[in-house]
């Protein structure tokens, strides 16, 4: 028996906005709910809309975002950090929201980038389903390839519903994560100082 491999077109096929529709037709309806009552017949069509704001990160690239960078910073060498980033994420696992901050940090070595550009970064990283481990090591790793920077740090605090609204239910825990690269991880008293200015 011959065996059909799977072309790139099946695996890439996009689902249109009315096939999308349906499934959550179908989820209502697994749901115990009535999709034509009045107040849900315009829920798919919502939610779908709202999908798209979530996961915009997917047709998004962080490192376009990054390739306009400034020289005329007459020899600035020390660390550039913004702080309290909002996290709007999703959880991949159970698709509940993660709401939290992100911290990150650089050290350049030529050239800096516009300050708007490192929070754009974290968002679309944020925007697609994810785990907080992974979302702090893209952040960090995407800055420090497309800056070609001397160091990076990057930490996200932050709620997970999945373990809030349901499961252990415990809703006051936060979870943190940290990642360092160059002189970030080299160096302990970079990695300080960068503590010391997040946790003002």
């Amino acid at each position: 028996m011959k065996l059909v491999k799977e072309t790139s077109k099946d695996i890439n096929h996009k689902v249109s906005d009315k096939e999308a529709e349906e499934a959550f037709i179908k989820i209502l309806n697994w749901m115990g709910e009535n999709p034509g009552r009045e107040g849900l017949i315009e829920t798919p069509k919502r939610v779908i809309k709202a999908f798209k704001e979530y996961f915009k990160g997917y047709n998004e690239d962080p490192k376009k975002v990054l390739e306009k960078t400034f020289g005329d910073v007459e020899g600035y060498d020390d660390m550039v950090i913004q702080k309290n980033i909002s996290v709007f994420s999703h959880c991949e696992h159970h698709m509940a929201p993660i709401i939290g901050v992100a911290h990150v940090a650089y050290i350049p070595k030529d050239r800096v980038v516009g300050l708007s550009k490192l929070a754009r970064v974290v968002e679309i990283f944020s925007k697609r389903l994810q785990t907080q481990e992974r979302l702090t090591m893209q952040i960090a790793t995407t800055l420090m390839e497309s800056l070609d920077a001397k160091g990076v740090a990057v930490s996200i605090d932050s709620t997970h519903q999945c373990m809030t609204m349901r499961g252990i239910k415990k809703e006051h825990a936060t979870t943190v994560t940290n990642y360092y690269l160059g002189q970030f991880k080299e160096d302990l008293s970079f990695q300080n100082r960068y503590l010391r200015f997040i946790s003002k």
